[in-house]
């Protein structure tokens, strides 16, 4: 699993001018965070940084599309990818990698390419780059952990979050089996958005929506946050930066804000940063139902039209 940055980097620099024209950037509707000074001249979205973790690529729950399509919209000066990017766990059960996620691992290769710094914060499913960190691959650093100064001064850690799953640490058989029941939930939701689209409905996350409405899981992820602030706080800093748990979050914890970028196999979602230092969760697979063409009736002919 450690070799695929180095396959990835050769594919990259074969099929660079290739993939420059290969994905039309397509107009984006304004959001109320939007005007015109968030836009490149080719219509990106501009973030001075961008945070994203539990991508899970090599598994067939990862939203691969709506993360290509997001990583092709957007313009950071930095990019944080905490963790969990590559499933290594599942790829040694059964290989799983098709086209769409060497795409994605071309594209942030590009984008550090082309100017973005690039950062990769190794999580528990993609443990064996942790053997790596402090070296760099096609221009994309690997860190244990990052300490990162916003626009408005303040000081985040930056950090996976496995570390403080007792779970994890403690009971790492455990781990693998829940990791069995969470692949069938989400091979569940792979089929039921299946469905959807046939339909011609958008996407739509069973899993998550089961997941937060078992009592345990909302208990856990309540107490997660607290340790991870609580953390932070005996670091000195002013706030946290984590995946992990796959549950978007900003929260305040006794002046010590909690940050929580999702994932991109439920919510597909991330964490912004504006040229002003405010952060936000942007989901994108809610902007990606906003972008949808609404349907036109067509009237039959011969048809009286009601009076407006």
């Amino acid at each position: 699993m450690a070799t695929l940055p180095f396959v990835a980097l050769a594919e990259y620099r074969d099929a660079e001018a290739r993939d420059a024209n290969d994905f039309p950037v397509r107009p984006l509707p304004p959001r109320h965070w939007q005007d015109d000074d968030d836009l490149t001249p080719r219509g990106k979205l501009k973030f001075r940084t961008v945070w994203i973790s539990d991508t899970h690529l090599g598994t067939s729950g990862c939203n691969a599309e709506l993360l290509h399509d997001f990583l092709h919209s957007i313009k950071p000066e930095t990019l944080y990818l905490v963790g969990d990017i590559i499933d290594g766990w599942r790829l040694k059960r059964g290989w799983y990698w098709p086209p769409r996620h060497n795409d994605i691992i071309r594209r942030v290769l590009k984008l550090a390419n082309k100017g973005t710094r690039v950062v990769y914060i190794p999580g528990n499913h993609d443990e064996a780059l942790r053997d790596y960190t402090g070296l760099a691959f096609g221009g994309v650093e690997v860190l244990a952990e990052a300490i990162h100064t916003t626009a408005d001064g303040r000081r985040l850690l930056v950090l996976h979050g496995d570390e403080f799953d007792g779970v994890v640490l403690y009971a790492r058989w455990l781990a693998f089996l829940g990791d069995v029941g969470y692949s069938a939930l989400l091979r569940l939701n792979v089929h039921f958005n299946a469905v959807r689209r046939r339909l011609g409905l958008p996407y739509w996350s069973l899993s998550a929506y089961i997941k937060h409405r078992v009592k345990n899981a909302v208990s856990f992820i309540s107490r997660f946050e607290e340790v991870v602030a609580h953390a932070a706080r005996e670091r000195g800093v002013d706030g946290v930066v984590c995946g992990h748990i796959h549950s978007a979050e900003i929260r305040e914890f006794d002046g010590i804000t909690y940050m929580n970028d999702g994932d991109w196999v439920e919510s597909c979602t991330a964490l912004v940063e504006h040229a002003d230092g405010r952060i936000e969760i942007l989901d994108w697979a809610e902007r990606t139902r906003m972008r949808r063409p609404e349907p036109v009736e067509i009237p039959v002919a011969g048809a009286e039209l009601a009076p407006a």
